[in-house]
C-alpha cells in the first residue's frame, strides 16, 4: 500500500499508510446511531482528524490509546470543507516491528520549525550577556535546573507554541520584543528578559508532556503562575547581589504577566517591565494563533472561518504577483 503524505501536503484524493501520534480519542455516535472513533492524529507538521465507523471501530476500540503512536491505513475525505481521514485499519505501533517500514518518533510528534540546539545556544548566550550579576546568576540556575523540560517542553495545550520545543520558541521570541521595546521605552532590559525567561516557568510543572500534553496534579490545583512563583523564589535563595525588593520585582513579572485579573493573572502589572511584558506576552501568543488558522484555513475565499477565540475572521494575504507582473 502507498505510504500516505505528511499531514500539511495531504489532499482529499489521498489513500494508503502512515504513522501517527493519536492525540485525542473519543467515541461519539454517528445519526443512525451507530458509535464511530473521532480522532486527532498528529505528525511532525500538523494535526487532521480522523474516523472509524462501523465494524473497523469495533474491532480498533481497544487496540490503542490517545497519546500513542498508532499504524494507520486510511483514504482522505473532504468534510465541511476540511481534509480529515477516514480509516479502515488502526493500531498501537510495535516500535521494533514498525522501525523497520519507516516508522520514527521524530516524524510523528509536532515540533518547533526551529531546531531544538539552536534555540537552547541561543537562549544560553542571551543569559550570559545579562550585565546584572544577580540577575544572571538566578537565570542561570534556573536553565541549568530546568534544562530537561525547558528544552521540549510545550507552552500550552493547544492554544499557542503547542508542540515539543514550543515553550522555548516562545521564550525567545518574548524576549526579542522585548528588548526591541525596553530600548524604545527606556526600560530595565535584564528585568524584562528575565521576565521573558521565567513568566511561564511553572508550564514545566503545570503540564506533563511525554508525546501529548496535558494537566497535572499540581498543574490543575495551582496553575502556572503560582508554581513559577514558587519555583524564582526556591532559585533565588542564596543569591548574593539579589535584594528581597529586586526579587519582589521579578516575582510580580511572573505574577502579573497575563496583563489583568480577568485573564487569570492574582496582580495587574505596576511597573513598566511589567506592562511590556505583559504586553509582549499576549501578542506573540496571539500573532501565533493568526498564522496558525490562516495557515490551516481551507475556506475558499479571502477569509478564514470564525477563529472563536480571537472572535474574529482573518484575512487571508493575497498571492505575490511575480515582479514582471508588478512592474506592467
Amino acid at each position: 500500500m502507498a505510504r500516505l503524505s505528511k499531514i500539511k501536503d495531504l489532499s482529499p484524493e489521498s489513500s494508503g499508510s502512515g504513522f501517527f501520534l493519536c492525540a485525542r480519542k473519543e467515541v461519539r455516535q454517528a445519526k443512525n446511531g451507530e458509535p464511530f472513533l473521532a480522532l486527532v492524529l498528529q505528525d511532525a507538521t500538523g494535526e487532521i482528524p480522523a474516523k472509524v465507523f462501523g465494524a473497523d471501530a469495533a474491532q480498533s476500540r481497544d487496540q490503542f490509546e490517545a497519546g500513542e503512536f498508532v499504524a494507520v491505513e486510511a483514504r482522505a475525505n473532504l468534510y465541511q470543507g476540511r481534509t480529515e481521514l477516514i480509516l479502515s485499519r488502526i493500531r498501537r505501533v510495535s516500535p521494533a516491528q514498525d522501525r523497520q517500514h519507516g516508522f520514527r518518533e521524530e516524524d510523528c510528534v509536532p515540533s518547533a520549525p526551529r531546531s531544538i540546539d539552536e534555540m537552547w545556544a541561543e537562549l544560553q548566550a542571551r543569559i550570559a550577556g545579562v550585565s546584572d550579576p544577580a540577575i544572571r546568576v538566578l537565570l542561570s540556575r534556573i536553565a541549568a535546573d530546568h534544562e530537561d523540560r525547558l528544552r521540549v517542553w510545550p507552552a500550552a495545550l493547544t492554544v499557542h507554541h503547542a508542540y515539543r520545543g514550543g515553550l522555548l520558541e516562545h521564550v525567545l521570541q518574548i524576549a526579542r520584543n522585548v528588548e526591541a521595546l525596553g530600548r524604545a521605552y527606556d526600560a530595565n532590559l535584564d528585568m524584562l528578559f528575565a521576565g521573558a525567561v521565567l513568566h511561564d516557568i511553572g508550564k514545566l510543572r503545570e503540564l506533563d508532556y511525554d508525546s501529548v500534553p496535558v494537566y497535572s496534579r499540581e498543574g490543575n490545583l495551582v496553575g502556572h503562575i503560582g508554581i513559577g512563583l514558587m519555583t524564582v523564589r526556591d532559585a533565588a535563595a542564596g543569591i548574593s547581589g539579589l535584594s528581597d525588593e529586586r526579587r519582589l520585582e521579578i516575582e510580580h513579572l511572573v505574577a502579573s504577566h497575563h496583563g489583568s485579573r480577568e485573564l487569570g493573572s492574582p496582580v495587574e502589572p505596576m511597573t513598566l517591565e511589567a506592562f511590556i511584558l505583559a504586553m509582549a506576552d499576549d501578542l506573540d501568543a496571539k500573532v501565533h494563533q493568526v498564522r496558525k488558522h490562516i495557515a490551516t484555513d481551507e475556506n475558499d475565499g479571502d477569509f478564514t472561518s470564525y477563529h472563536a477565540r480571537l472572535k474574529r475572521v482573518l484575512l487571508k494575504p493575497s498571492p505575490t504577483k511575480p515582479a514582471a507582473d508588478r512592474e506592467g
